[in-house]
């Protein structure tokens, strides 16, 4: 599902992730083709603690078609998913500290099927797993395990889900790649590897998918996005100064969070 309202939430991001991007300091670049657009805050909720409403270290969300926003919730005393009403009124929370089905060290990455089941990508435990819950949050499956082969994670983080309900994780750390897997966590696919030549990643930290099918990434490490078709076949890339969160709308038009300048950028296609 798309996380194309980012902005309204007003959540920080994870000092965890921001130790991994301190050294970003190329410029940005931001298409001229939108620089008519301007964006101004028109609510926020959320506050440092613990409670309904309140968050530990708030590090990604996302939006169902209902239009209720689900925020990872990183650290600390948070450990937990919350679930809001486009208008930031609390329905309900789950999660805590530990391991096992329903628990969580570090949940990441979170997105949204058609049907409306919540996957979240949890870090920094023996398990690294991805797990699948309804939209009320009744545990379904999760898969994944620490390692380098197919379907295991160092670092689960970004989560994107296309059109088909295929499930794209970006794990970061000694692997530096995305992996492909079906709704149920049969592993499909997997493209990059370490590095920095076009289609190798050192940090994807976020991951989007367009109607069409083709592939966003953030190359966090490489302070750019790269942009891959729906067989993962590497198609562009772009340079972003602090690159984190990424969505791209119905009209192609490509968000990302910019860390050096706390905003958000937006790119279109200008030729192809």
């Amino acid at each position: 599902m798309s996380k194309i309202n980012l902005v309204i939430a007003s959540l920080s991001v994870s000092s965890v992730f921001a130790l991994v991007f301190v050294c970003l300091i190329t410029l940005g670049v931001t298409s001229a083709a939108y620089a008519a657009e301007q964006y101004s805050l028109v609510g926020k909720w959320g506050s440092r603690g613990s409670g309904e409403g309140k968050f530990s270290q708030p590090l990604d969300l996302a939006i169902d078609s209902s239009g209720n926003v689900y925020v990872t919730d990183f650290t600390g005393i948070g450990n937990q998913i919350q679930k809001f009403t486009a208008n930031g009124t609390f329905i309900s929370s789950w999660g805590n500290l530990g391991f096992g089905n329903g628990r969580f060290t570090n949940p990441a990455g979170i997105a949204i099927d058609s049907s409306g089941n919540v996957y979240v990508g949890d870090f920094g435990n023996p398990e690294n797993a991805v797990q699948k819950f309804t939209a009320n949050g009744t545990f379904i499956t999760s898969w994944g395990s620490t390692g380098l082969g197919d379907g295991q994670f160092i670092n689960p983080g970004g989560i994107a889900i296309d059109s088909s309900g295929n499930v794209y994780v970006g794990d970061f750390g000694e692997n530096n790649r995305v992996q492909k897997f079906d709704s149920n966590g049969k592993f499909i696919a997997k493209l990059g590897a370490p590095g920095s030549d076009d289609g190798q990643f050192i940090t994807p930290a976020d991951i989007a998918v367009d109607k069409a099918g083709n592939l966003y990434v953030v190359d966090a490490g490489n302070n750019r996005v790269q942009k891959f078709d729906i067989n993962g076949k590497f198609i562009t890339n772009w340079t972003v100064s602090s690159p984190f969160g990424i969505a791209v709308d119905s009209g192609g038009k490509v968000y990302v969070i910019d860390q050096t300048t706390g905003g958000i950028q937006i790119y279109g296609l200008i030729s192809s």
